[in-house]
C-alpha cells in the first residue's frame, strides 16, 4: 500500500518540476528546483541532475545531511484562484544508478525520498479545507 493517496500519485505525475530544500553544513536551507519522477515500485520520489549533479550544493548537501523536503505545486487557476500541491518530508538516498531512466541527458545519480511526512492541499481536498497532512512509515 503506498504512502501516497492515489489523487495525490495521479498529480505527482502530472509535474515535472517541484522544489527540494536541503540543510547546509551551516545549518542554513538550500530550495532549487529540480526534475523529479515518482516511481511505484519505490514508493518513492526520485531526483536528478543535468551536468554534473554530484558536483552541485545539493548533492553535497544530501551526502552530510539526507533530511530533506520536497514541494510540487501549481495554479492551474487564477479565476478563481485555484492552487494545489504535495509537501513531502524525508531522508534522501544517494543512489549512483537510476538518473539516466528519468530522461535524456540527466546523469546517472539520482536522490530517492521515501516519505515520512505527508501534506497536501487542494488535490484530495478543497484548498482552503484543512491540508491533508500525516505521519507514514
Amino acid at each position: 500500500m503506498s504512502a501516497f493517496t492515489e489523487a495525490e500519485i495521479a498529480y505527482l505525475e502530472s509535474q515535472r518540476i517541484g522544489r527540494l530544500a536541503t540543510i547546509g553544513p551551516d545549518g542554513q536551507p538550500h530550495v532549487v528546483p529540480v526534475g523529479y519522477r515518482y516511481n511505484p515500485q519505490e514508493d518513492a520520489i526520485e531526483i536528478g541532475g543535468h551536468g554534473g549533479f554530484t558536483k552541485r550544493k545539493k548533492y553535497r548537501d544530501v551526502a552530510a545531511n539526507p533530511r530533506v523536503a520536497f514541494v510540487v505545486d501549481d495554479v492551474p487557476s487564477v479565476n478563481p484562484w485555484t492552487v494545489r500541491g504535495v509537501e513531502i518530508r524525508g531522508e534522501a538516498e544517494i543512489l549512483t544508478t537510476g538518473g539516466t531512466a528519468l530522461g535524456p541527458g540527466f546523469d546517472p545519480e539520482i536522490f530517492r525520498i521515501r516519505p515520512k511526512r505527508i501534506v497536501s492541499w487542494g488535490i484530495d481536498t478543497h484548498m482552503f479545507a484543512a491540508a491533508n497532512a500525516r505521519s507514514v512509515a
